[in-house]
This record gives C-alpha cells, sequence and structure tokens, in this order.
C-alpha cells in the first residue's frame, strides 16, 4: 500500500514524505525499533535533507518517532495508542455532533448525503481510496461546522493519523465484502438521521453506538 498520490496536491515535499512514512508505520511496514537516517530517506525520496527533516519533525510531534542523535527511532502505534486515538476522535466527534443540535445546518447535511452517495458510488466502483477518504471527509465536515477554535485545533492535531487510519481499515472493510460496506454506509446515513432529529440523546446515543463499531473494525485491520 502507497499513500495516494491524489492525496498531495498542494502539500510541501516535507509533508508528503511525512505522509507516506507514516502511513508505513503504522500499517507496520516500518517496525517499531526501526532506525530511520535522514540520508537514507533522502536517497529513497530523491530530495535534500531539509523537508525529511521537516517530515521527522511532524511526525516526533505526533508521537510516532523518538529523534535521537544516530537517527529517529520508529515508535509506531500500539493498540493501544490506536484506542486513546479513537477515545479522542470520540470526544471531538461526539462534541462537535451534539453541539450542532442547535441552530440551523441544513446545507451541512445536503453536502453529508450527497459524500454518502458518493461512498456508495465508490462502493460501486471498488475504489477504497476514494470511500476512504469520503469517509474522512464527512466526519471532518461536522468538526468545521461546529465552528469551536479549541476543539478544531485538538482535531488538526491528530487528523493526518485519523486519515492514514481510516484508508487502512477501509481497505480491509473492502476485502470483507459489498455487504459489510452497505452497513458502514449505512451508519453514515444514521448520523444524519440522528442530527436532523437536533436531539443531544439520540445525536448522543448514536454516535456512541457508531464509534463501539468503528473500534472493533479497527482492531481487526491494522497488525
Amino acid at each position: 500500500m502507497r499513500y495516494p498520490s491524489a492525496w498531495l496536491k498542494g502539500v510541501s515535499r516535507g509533508e508528503a514524505i511525512a505522509c507516506e512514512l507514516r502511513l508505513q508505520m503504522i500499517k507496520g511496514t516500518i517496525k517499531p525499533g526501526e532506525i530511520i537516517s535522514e540520508n537514507r530517506v533522502a536517497a529513497d525520496f530523491g530530495t535534500s535533507r531539509s523537508p525529511v527533516r521537516e517530515a521527522l519533525k511532524t511526525l516526533s510531534n505526533e508521537g510516532l518517532i523518538r529523534l535521537e542523535r544516530m537517527g529517529a527511532v520508529v515508535l509506531g502505534l500500539s493498540m493501544q495508542d490506536l484506542d486513546e486515538l479513537y477515545d479522542v476522535r470520540y470526544l471531538i466527534e461526539s462534541f462537535a455532533q451534539q453541539r450542532l443540535a442547535a441552530g440551523d445546518h441544513q446545507s451541512l447535511l445536503v453536502s453529508q448525503k450527497q459524500l454518502i452517495e458518493k461512498m456508495e458510488l465508490a462502493m460501486k466502483y471498488n475504489d477504497y481510496v476514494e470511500f476512504s477518504h469520503l469517509d474522512f471527509q464527512f466526519h471532518e465536515a461536522m468538526i468545521v461546522e461546529a465552528k469551536h477554535a479549541r476543539i478544531m485545533h485538538l482535531w488538526k492535531s491528530i487528523r493526518h493519523i485519523v486519515l492514514t487510519v481510516m484508508l487502512i481499515t477501509t481497505e480491509e472493510v473492502f476485502s470483507q465484502g459489498q455487504s459489510k460496506l452497505i452497513a458502514v454506509i449505512e451508519k453514515h446515513r444514521t448520523l444524519v438521521n440522528a442530527l436532523e432529529t437536533k436531539d443531544v440523546t439520540v445525536i448522543q446515543n448514536v454516535v456512541q453506538a457508531y464509534f463501539a463499531d468503528s473500534n472493533k473494525t479497527l482492531h481487526n485491520s491494522i497488525p
């Protein structure tokens, strides 16, 4: 698996390198304990050491590596790390979605339904990359719509890891056949239906059920 090139449009060389290394670390291709040298990464990507340093700094801030004099030591993500990541995601999304119970968010709901239709199309064409990106857009749109600066700041600190994990888990879900994908799409439709009720309790219960199921998928997808 390689990081989708279409997702790298407009990003710096350093960010692109970070995306590829992040994917390989979470996927397990680059294993915990391995040493990453700037020179080796620069040679692998055909670039100077400057963007490599940028990439390693980003990955260090995310807790995926530890910078040392001899190079970067890979920490990766343990299952506990991933569980904690989903805990943070749940806290962010449950807060954001309950916040959307107030006010008029009709344009968001229309947009979310359109994303679900596009997910159905991606399923039809067996395109897990497009499906995972649409899934990510679906969730991020609700966080943005909540218009809460501190929640958005927290989300930005984990969004790249979340997107990468979703790419990996979506590939696994696609391998399980169309019935599983239909169930995933229906979960998204249920979230939209909950938002339409404007009932905080209904939204809270649906989000809780959504993440309980997503956590099971996570444990079955990450090595």
